[in-house]
């Protein structure tokens, strides 16, 4: 019972639950990714009203679990932080670089072309938002 009111044993537990989240989400993400490109790429073929509907239904659900990846990935990241200090400060150097870039390329890069398939539909042409769905893959 004393465990249960140790603070740093609490943050860890916290920590294994955002990990367990975070890697359960993302590599689902990066499936139903798939999907949804090709879905849309069966709709810029075919021009068919039902793989239209198939591609906006999983674009929904990639868009839930992307913002899903991406708030635990931010608990994450600050986690490491706050409950490894001494951990964060010995290997920084080395692992704080990749996961800045990390952050930068495929958040920032997958965040922008998510947008596009998200609202630019009816704003960009059919190849770009093509393209743009198999970036966000």
């Amino acid at each position: 019972m004393e465990l249960l009111t140790d603070v740093a044993f609490l943050s860890r537990v916290q920590f294994a639950l955002v990990v367990f989240v975070h890697f359960v989400f993302v590599p689902l993400s990066i499936g139903i990714g798939l999907i949804m490109a090709i879905n849309e790429t069966r709709y810029y073929r075919s021009r068919n009203p039902k793989d239209e509907a198939a591609t906006r239904f999983w674009v929904k659900i990639f868009t839930t679990t992307f913002a899903v990846g991406v708030a635990t990935g931010i608990t994450m990241e600050f986690s490491f932080g706050t409950n490894w200090a001494d951990y964060s400060r010995f290997v920084g150097d080395i692992f704080g670089a990749p996961l800045a870039a990390e952050a930068l390329l495929a958040f920032f890069l997958e965040s922008v072309f998510l947008g596009i398939v998200i609202f630019g539909r009816k704003k960009v042409s059919p190849k770009f938002y093509l393209v743009s769905a198999w970036l966000v893959f």
